[in-house]
């Protein structure tokens, strides 16, 4: 196993040799996830909305008798007004036990990432919070934004999408 230091938050990454990663786009940028962290993808389809939850929160499924949240990422990360057509995918998600939705523009392939292919975080200071970011993956001329899934699942936003959800 291979391990290295991140200087941001003193947090030790561990990495294997290679990680395979699910890449999506949101707007003109191009985000990847862990793809072991993924259940399903499912086209976009109606969702219930639920009064007075954030705005990326689209409302709740029924996916085969549970009752899953579906977040818009491209409205969670203020990267304008959501477009919803046959390229839109919810990417079903399995965090610590918890099933989410994640609606992105498009999925494009799965791709298995070295250690050296990803980059640390850049640093951007108190105006901007990064960490959920594990890195930059440079893969042939792409450059993906690795999320940490888990990091951004969690909070209180989430919280409040485990009460919707109940």
């Amino acid at each position: 196993m291979y391990k290295r230091e991140a200087t941001r938050n003193s947090v030790t990454l561990a990495m294997q040799p290679s990680r395979e990663f699910l890449a999506f786009t949101l707007g003109k940028e191009e985000y990847a996830i862990d793809i072991q962290k993924v259940q399903e993808l499912r086209g976009y389809d109606v969702v219930t909305h639920i009064a007075n939850s954030p705005d990326f929160i689209k409302g709740v499924v029924n996916l085969r008798g549970i009752i899953v949240p579906i977040m818009d990422m491209r409205i969670k990360f203020n990267l304008g007004t959501p477009t919803y057509d046959q390229f839109t995918v919810v990417i079903i998600i399995n965090i610590a036990g918890r099933v989410m939705g994640m609606v992105v523009d498009s999925v494009s392939d799965v791709i298995t990432l070295t250690a050296e292919q990803i980059k640390p975080p850049p640093q951007l200071g108190a105006a901007l919070d990064t960490s959920y970011l594990i890195g930059l993956g440079a893969f042939d001329e792409r450059m993906l934004i690795l999320v940490d899934i888990d990091k951004l699942m969690t909070g209180p936003e989430i919280g409040m999408v485990e009460k919707l959800a109940a």
